[in-house]
């Protein structure tokens, strides 16, 4: 396929269409994930949810018969109908005015803010940027860009991108293992049916990647959780985070974060075992 099938027209046609989802935001479902993330948290009512682990919430179950052949729903909903059989979270931007308080009810209020093709090294690329507000007892607490890429299948025998590689000090590490009972139990928590993270020969012998692909999300989460145990009395304000290259359920990752001289911007990512950059991202300490 060439950037030339898009029906364009087609595409802009989601550009300003909305959505607003509502959700509990249950204790069980905190304390799995903390479980999940190796933390000791235990959440009650009122207790404030950390950031980025609202991406437990708000998910939409769709009926099983309207799943397409990746595991996730049928495209031309709320999000357009992009022709490419890869899609990626490709990085995002948040501010934190407020946590969500566990057990309260809340809503995410989203609409597609922009979609956009170019025809890049790789093939056509196709980018959709969705913008979400959550909401608590009428307030906003969580604002959210929110990118997506979707790209066309490698073709055989393709060089892969030179990669890029990740800075060498940090303040603060963490090696994780990412096991495949790490990917399950994060993709049941956020109700993500996509192959890619647990079913090894679609992710290998349809979509050509070596193994299990680690969540962009989770490994955000890592991020910023890294942040948490290190600061844990910081309070984060914005987060931006962008994806440059996957991770694999086959060898464990890094991640890594230092602390800007002002005392209030971290520079975080992740790395695999050969030093190449995973995920750049910053976060700013109120």
């Amino acid at each position: 396929m060439t950037s030339d099938a898009f029906d364009d027209s087609l595409l802009q046609q989601w550009v300003g269409k909305t959505e607003t989802v509502g959700a509990r935001v249950n204790a069980v479902t905190a304390n799995a994930l903390a479980a999940t993330l190796d933390r000791p948290d235990r959440f009650d009512t009122g207790a404030g949810l950390p950031p980025l682990w609202h991406w437990a919430y708000f998910w939409h179950a769709a009926p099983q018969s309207e799943l397409g052949p990746d595991g996730h729903p049928q495209r031309g909903g709320f999000l357009p109908p992009v022709p490419l059989p890869r899609r990626m979270w490709a990085g995002g931007r948040l501010t934190f005015s407020r946590p969500l308080r566990v057990e309260g009810e809340a809503t995410r209020s989203s609409q597609v803010k922009s979609v956009s093709s170019k025809h890049g090294a790789t093939g056509p690329l196709v980018f959709v940027t969705v913008r979400h507000e959550l909401a608590q007892e009428g307030a906003v607490c969580i604002t959210e860009e929110h990118d997506i890429v979707y790209r066309e299948m490698p073709q055989p025998g393709a060089a892969a991108p030179a990669p890029k590689m990740a800075p060498v000090e940090a303040d603060w590490e963490r090696s994780i293992a990412p096991d495949p009972v790490l990917l399950f139990r994060y993709s049941a928590l956020t109700f993500n049916g996509h192959r890619i993270h647990y079913d090894r020969s679609y992710v290998t012998e349809v979509e050509g990647y070596p193994g299990l692909i680690v969540h962009g999300p989770l490994i955000a989460t890592l991020l910023l959780d890294l942040v948490q145990r290190n600061l844990p009395q910081a309070r984060i304000a914005s987060f931006s985070f962008r994806a440059v290259g996957p991770l694999f359920d086959i060898e464990p990752f890094t991640v890594c974060g230092s602390l800007d001289p002002d005392g209030r911007t971290v520079r975080l990512w992740a790395k695999n075992i050969r030093g190449e950059l995973a995920m750049q991202a910053d976060a700013v300490i109120a």
